[in-house]
């Protein structure tokens, strides 16, 4: 998709495709905002409050409105926007003109919460976020009371008791306004052609692969982050004697394998970006702030694939970082700086036992953004060099090691690495 870029006089219109409730503002802040953060969530409620009194469709207004209401930049807007799209809250259409572009923002309600919590995508994203003792209050909160009805006996009237029937009008109220939800979109991820080429004819049937279950494989593929053959391998296990896909055969089988490979592990944030509420604020151009944008803006996995030279990295670095992310609790970019230094000052290698050590005490420590992290290595690096009394010959520090002022040259390798990074992961 193309890039647009926001400018302060582009208009925009809203419209509201559904009805929203107080129940809908209650879903968004409990189970929406820990996914997509506090200036999506803000963004969304400004756009309903600019509706006019039957909420249906608001005036025109340009963006420098909404600038003002939330006090920020167009770029956090611009991103709050593309995260209200990504969960199904908010389509948006553009009309280019000359001199400035006109927006059309269309506003979808929240799902429910019975919804969210046995979503194949939203359920798992949250847990991930919060962690399992959030998780459960948050479940405990929306469950529904349990009452005794031992002893009771239901007396409803029918509607037919209380009513009769007469001839009525054929009437069309086909544009009466009604609750719209907007699905999650996901990039087509799954090679279907190659899938139905990878299973054998006699045992697969074709009619199978209904849209529906076209869009679970293709989510499946997403939370699990599995390529077309092992999906395909893991639909030969769930076809019965008619070749078609048993649909909670293959969600336990596709949980079932990714646990068993990640030591019973769910999908975790070595798979997701640094939150949006712990990243710095962009414009930073020196050295340091391009490698802090790296470091908050790339997965973990994806960083160190890219020090494999984009192969894929060993099961067992998967489970470092996952053992990381899972059981110490660090961030997204933190677990990325930290590799950045260990690899740097460890000759290329990944030592568990030494990961551990560091990461041990930044948690402790509670570090929780890259500059943090990115300080507290280079504090202890030049600690532990004065205790030892050692120069560091033949290592080749991080780039943004000993850049305090960020005015310092940095070496042609690492300026090429830094714009490798940049170049794929903006």
């Amino acid at each position: 998709m193309k890039k647009i870029t926001l400018l302060p006089a582009d208009v925009y219109i809203v419209i509201n495709k559904t009805i929203l409730t107080e129940v809908d503002k209650k879903n968004l802040i409990n189970l929406y905002e820990p996914i997509i953060g506090s200036n999506a969530v803000s963004l969304y409620l400004t756009l309903w409050s600019d509706l006019d009194k039957r909420e249906l469709i608001s005036k025109d207004y340009n963006h420098h409105h909404l600038m003002t209401l939330l006090k920020t930049n167009l770029d956090d807007i611009k991103e709050a926007k593309d995260s209200l799209e990504a969960v199904g809250l908010l389509k948006t259409f553009i009309k280019k003109e000359i001199n400035l572009n006109s927006f059309i923002y269309e506003l979808y309600s929240p799902i429910s919460a019975y919804e969210f919590f046995n979503h194949p995508i939203l359920n798992i994203v949250l847990y991930n976020n919060i962690g399992v003792s959030e998780y459960n209050t948050l479940l405990n909160y929306y469950k529904k009371p349990i009452f005794n009805y031992n002893g009771y006996e239901e007396i409803t009237n029918a509607m037919d008791i209380n009513f009769k029937s007469v001839v009525g009008m054929n009437l069309n109220n086909e544009d009466i306004q009604r609750k719209e939800q907007n699905k999650i979109s996901i990039s087509k991820l799954i090679d279907f052609d190659l899938l139905i080429e990878s299973i054998p004819n006699k045992v697969f049937n074709n009619k199978a692969l209904t849209k529906g279950m076209k869009d679970l494989i293709n989510n499946l593929a997403f939370i699990y982050n599995l390529d077309t053959l092992k999906m395909s391998e893991l639909i030969r296990l769930t076809l019965d004697q008619n070749g078609l896909i048993n649909k909670d055969t293959l969600l336990k089988e596709t949980r079932k394998y990714y646990e068993y490979n990640n030591n019973g592990a769910l999908p975790t944030l070595i798979y997701r970006t640094q939150p949006d509420y712990l990243k710095n604020p962009e414009g930073d151009l020196s050295n340091r702030g391009k490698m802090i944008y790296i470091f908050e803006n790339t997965t973990p996995y994806d960083f160190l694939r890219s020090k494999y030279k984009n192969v894929n990295p060993t099961s067992r670095d998967l489970r470092l970082l996952e053992y990381l992310a899972l059981e110490l609790g660090l961030t997204p970019a933190v677990i990325n700086v930290l590799i950045d230094y260990v690899l740097r000052i460890n000759d290329k290698k990944l030592n568990k036992a030494y990961v551990e050590t560091i990461a041990g005490q930044w948690v402790r420590q509670g570090i929780k953004t890259a500059s943090q992290a990115m300080a507290i290595a280079e504090k202890e690096h030049k600690k532990n060099n004065k205790k030892s009394n050692t120069i560091n010959k033949g290592i080749e520090l991080p780039a943004w090691f000993n850049k305090e002022n960020n005015t310092e040259e940095i070496s042609e390798s690492e300026k090429k690495e830094m714009e490798k990074l940049l170049s794929e992961f903006r």
